[in-house]
């Protein structure tokens, strides 16, 4: 169903396509929109090891929710920020994509771990997660990709 990937030598170990995605706070989740346009959103993502999951978090309305709720199925894309190897300019830049389906998290108890995690990735001040919690837990939506495919790749930009 998923094709292979052409440049097999540039591809990552699915290990290290994992390492990127616990890494790297936030890529580009990608659905079929409104009359078929694509629509790809930044999104910060939460890995999780434990259910080899991603999770976000959004509103409860938008774009977004109407896109997800008439075509589950997604991708989502992330970038590392690259490096250069000494004395050559182009960047190295690992990427990973993820395809799969996505659906909203109705669970209160795992919506709040969701929330939680996604906010320990930027902080790790305990008071202040808490009351981010307090006061938006209500208006927030939690959604969950299942990875279905994911490949990853080095790319030289020389």
């Amino acid at each position: 169903m998923f094709r292979e990937m052409r440049r097999f030598k540039q591809q990552l170990s699915e290990e290290h396509c994992i390492q990127i995605l616990k890494d790297q706070p936030r890529g580009v989740l990608s659905m079929l929109g409104v009359n078929g346009y694509p629509y790809g959103i930044p999104m910060n993502h939460w890995y999780s090891e434990k259910d080899n999951k991603l999770y976000f978090h959004c509103a409860k309305v938008g774009h977004k929710i109407d896109a997800i709720s008439a075509c589950d199925k997604v991708s989502y894309c992330i970038m590392d920020k690259g490096y250069r190897r000494d004395g050559e300019w182009a960047l190295n830049i690992n990427s990973v994509v993820v395809f799969g389906r996505i659906r909203i998290v109705m669970d209160k108890d795992k919506k709040k771990q969701i929330c939680t995690s996604l906010c320990r990735k930027f902080t790790d001040d305990e008071a202040y997660i808490q009351e981010e919690i307090d006061s938006s837990f209500s208006r927030v939506c939690c959604l969950e990709l299942t990875i279905e495919h994911m490949t990853g790749k080095l790319v030289n930009e020389s």
